[in-house]
């Protein structure tokens, strides 16, 4: 979070204060429409390179700073870090002209003039290229370190020593060579650096990441868990942590250069001399079929009806996890009933269709669209859970993967029942962030019309996008239904999955088994191929 003070309490030396009759504060310069502080925190977290380096981290000498003067290539080192400011012109509410005054320099004197209250650190995190480069003369003086007991985690050399009689800087790296591994080498690699305040690890997964999100991550205590989904592969860190932190921990995602990093706040100020213990199946590469699934003790905060048989649970993860959901995944429940170990799998949801983009803090809660059925042994207990009871919740499971949507024009959904779970976060992947995507349709099986789930989010969503269409098919329909009526069967798939010219499609089908099975069948008999179907675990 940035660290913005009212405007009761900007620091002394700040020029944010009100100026005395006769004098001027810093002059403010009016930004272009959608590039205020909240646009550019939007902006930073969006997964761009931010830094032109694809996520690498630096020495920057003086020369090597000193090239990057100009508007459009714009470094400036502040406390002997270095950023790339440039994606920060036109946010910074003093201006351009303010910002080049350090380009090219070290501009932290200057900074304390104006933004000495500013959380620089956070607000530029992703900005960061390096750390300033210690002068070969300096370096002759410096004292030596202890050994790093850390400084082989990645095979790197042990960090260059500091200068003597200096403190280290406030944001210095235990490791300032922290680059990703050779392009040749495909198995993911991890780094950390540490401020007095926080300790970092940082993930180089050498891939581009779904948005939809790939990382779980738990801390218990000192306990330290970090999963990473990389197709049919899960990348693991797990270490017992040197020292005392506190519980609250945040992610920061790149996307586009395939970065993780995790962001843990000390619980004491000051220097870790190693970053703690491994511990079973660190930084290993599994198939995710090959590991044990880790649960995690979860509560039920809420319970919103959605119709007369379904509702939408809500936990709550434990304050030291965090897990982004990827679109078509699901999660393991496990507890117990009649002292019997129940396990089943439920895919989340978001908390509407309409996800709110203002949640505070995604990845922190689980929303499950369940249908309670009278004679479900798993459903009907978790209808009587109350609030604040318990349950034990796995990881992301699954082999559904975005990757074959990248380039797919039409998408299909066939969904029957609470099949339709999957379906509604593919849905909103396919309009807000698959841009090749020209047509997605939803064919929607159920009993009766009081069945049908979300109906009116559905319209609305088809109203307000032309790109989406739903169509709904009752197979017990009421007197009052003009929809289609009956059950999945060949003409109405073959009037449903059209195929333009020139389209390239994609189906996905989810239900009961038997409605799985049947409509898989079917669709292949229309001319869909294995790699154009997936089949979600009903």
């Amino acid at each position: 979070m940035l660290n913005v003070p009212t405007q009761s309490f900007p620091a002394p030396g700040s020029q944010q204060r009100v100026a005395p009759a006769g004098q001027s504060s810093r002059n403010k310069v009016a930004l272009k429409p959608g590039h205020s502080l909240m646009d550019w925190i939007r902006f930073a977290k969006s997964g761009r390179d931010l830094t032109g380096l694809r996520g690498r981290l630096i020495e920057v000498t003086e020369e090597e700073l000193k090239k990057h003067n100009k508007r459009d290539d714009c470094w400036t080192c502040i406390r002997g870090m270095v950023y790339n400011v440039t994606p920060y012109m036109d946010y910074h509410p003093g201006g351009e002209d303010e910002l080049m005054r350090a380009a090219g320099t070290d501009g932290t004197e200057l900074f304390d003039q104006v933004h000495r209250w500013v959380n620089y650190e956070s607000m530029l995190k992703e900005c960061l290229v390096g750390k300033m480069a210690t002068k070969a003369s300096a370096a002759m003086k410096a004292l030596p370190l202890k050994k790093d007991v850390s400084s082989n985690l990645n095979g790197l050399a042990p960090p260059p020593p500091l200068l003597a009689g200096s403190n280290p800087p406030s944001s210095s790296f235990m490791q300032p060579n922290a680059v990703p591994p050779s392009d040749k080498d495909s198995r993911p690699r991890y780094d950390w650096f540490q401020t007095d305040a926080t300790v970092n690890l940082v993930v180089y997964t050498k891939r581009k990441i779904p948005s939809s999100g790939c990382t779980t991550v738990d801390l218990e205590g000192q306990d330290f868990r970090l999963e990473v989904l990389l197709g049919q592969m899960s990348y693991m860190l797990h270490l017992r942590l040197s020292e005392e932190v506190e519980g609250s921990i945040a992610v920061q995602t790149g996307f586009s250069v395939g970065k993780v990093q995790v962001s843990i706040r000390k619980q004491a100020v000051g220097k870790w001399t190693s970053l703690g213990q491994h511990l079973e199946l660190h930084n290993t590469l599994l198939r995710k079929k090959d590991r044990v699934p880790h649960y995690r003790d979860c509560v039920l905060v809420s319970k919103t009806e959605v119709n007369h048989n379904t509702h939408v649970f809500r936990l709550k993860l434990p304050c030291g996890t965090i897990m982004h959901m990827p679109v078509g995944k699901h999660i393991y429940l496990k507890t117990q009933i009649q002292d019997s170990e129940v396990v089943k799998p439920f895919t989340p949801v978001e908390q509407s269709l309409l996800p709110d983009p203002q949640d505070p803090r995604p990845g922190s809660d689980l929303f499950l669209m369940i249908k309670v059925y009278p004679d479900g042994l798993f459903t009907s207990h978790l209808n009587t859970l109350h609030i604040g009871d318990h349950l034990l919740v796995s990881g992301p499971e699954g082999p559904f993967s975005v990757r074959p949507l990248r380039d797919v024009t039409h998408l299909y959904l066939l969904a029957a029942g609470t099949g339709f779970t999957p379906m509604a976060r593919l849905l909103h992947l396919s309009l807000q962030d698959l841009a090749a995507i020209r047509q997605t349709k939803l064919l929607f099986f159920n009993r009766q019309e009081k069945d049908i789930l979300w109906r009116s989010e559905l319209d609305e969503v088809a109203v307000k996008d032309e790109r989406f269409q739903v169509e709904y098919v009752l197979s017990e329909p009421g007197d009052s239904w003009t929809g289609k009526t009956g059950r999945v069967d060949p003409p109405m798939l073959s009037d449903f999955l059209a195929r333009p010219d020139r389209s390239k499609c994609y189906v996905c089908i989810c239900g009961p088994t038997a409605f799985s099975e049947l409509t898989e069948k079917l669709v292949k008999q229309l001319g869909f191929s294995e790699e154009e179907i997936h089949v979600f675990q009903g």
